[in-house]
């Protein structure tokens, strides 16, 4: 937590501030309490618009789908259209910039939806398959009628090609949604967090050692503790957009 005299970080333990030798006994609870409020303050927030959402869904569903349909898959699929027939047609550039047009396009999207509608991964992931499956079938209509050739994929290598493009813009969607929920839900869960460790934290704490007090290692089990709940979002942060990477440029470098 932050001295509220001198607005240096402190630890939540502290009953005198080291940098001010300002006296915490008082004051210290009421810090703790705000923190607390505010943590719960966000979640009831977050509750308040999936109620929303889920209210406006049944009061309106057409209109509900309709629009979010409109800003969160039609959208990035005349976008990535767009960024095809420039690529493919209009200045006949290496299939490769199409390819990272295919992540860079859909992972705002999917980093909205989490900040914006409190979509999870899943639901992203599920946007980002429709997005998908729209906007390549568009892209080969466009290619079979300029091209004059059947727009259906001929063989199974092409059919492979057009899963793994659609993969790509898949999991581009999910990588952006959990950058989205790890920057501002786990990461500010982490720096305001000093509740009670669990029991898992603790006893690594005390495999790491045992002999350094209670209060100790109760701080270094939370310590753990935060350190993993964030350290797992980025993992799949990095796993995601790198599946992304991967499914989409893999294509275009095996040709």
């Amino acid at each position: 937590m932050e001295c509220p005299f001198c607005i240096e970080t402190i630890k939540d333990e502290s009953l005198v501030c080291k940098n001010c030798t300002r006296d915490l006994t008082l004051v210290r609870p009421y810090i703790l309490e705000i923190q607390e409020m505010i943590a719960e303050l966000d979640a009831l927030q977050r509750d308040l618009s999936r109620a929303r959402n889920r209210l406006a869904m049944i009061e309106t569903p057409v209109r509900f789908l309709l629009l979010n349909a409109l800003a969160f898959i039609v959208q990035p699929s005349i976008l990535l259209v767009s960024a095809h027939y420039l690529v493919t047609f209009g200045f006949d550039l290496s299939p490769i910039y199409l390819r990272i047009a295919s992540v860079l396009i859909p992972l705002p999207f999917g980093f909205a939806l989490a900040i914006v509608k409190n979509v999870g991964f899943r639901g992203a992931m599920a946007v980002g398959a429709t997005t998908a499956a729209l906007s390549i079938s568009i892209m080969l209509a466009v290619t079979g009628h300029l091209d004059n050739v059947n727009f259906v994929p001929s063989n199974w290598q092409e059919w492979l090609e057009a899963l793994e493009y659609g993969t790509s813009i898949a999991l581009a969607f999910g990588a952006g949604n959990i950058l989205a929920t790890t920057l501002f839900r786990v990461l500010p869960s982490a720096i305001t967090s000093r509740g009670k460790p669990n029991p898992i934290a603790y006893r690594v704490a005390c495999v790491l050692g045992q002999h350094v007090g209670q209060e100790a290692l109760r701080r270094r089990a939370r310590l753990l503790q935060e350190i993993v709940r964030t350290v797992l979002p980025l993992i799949g942060f990095v796993a995601t957009a790198s599946g992304s990477i991967y499914t989409g440029l893999k294509g275009v470098i095996g040709h």
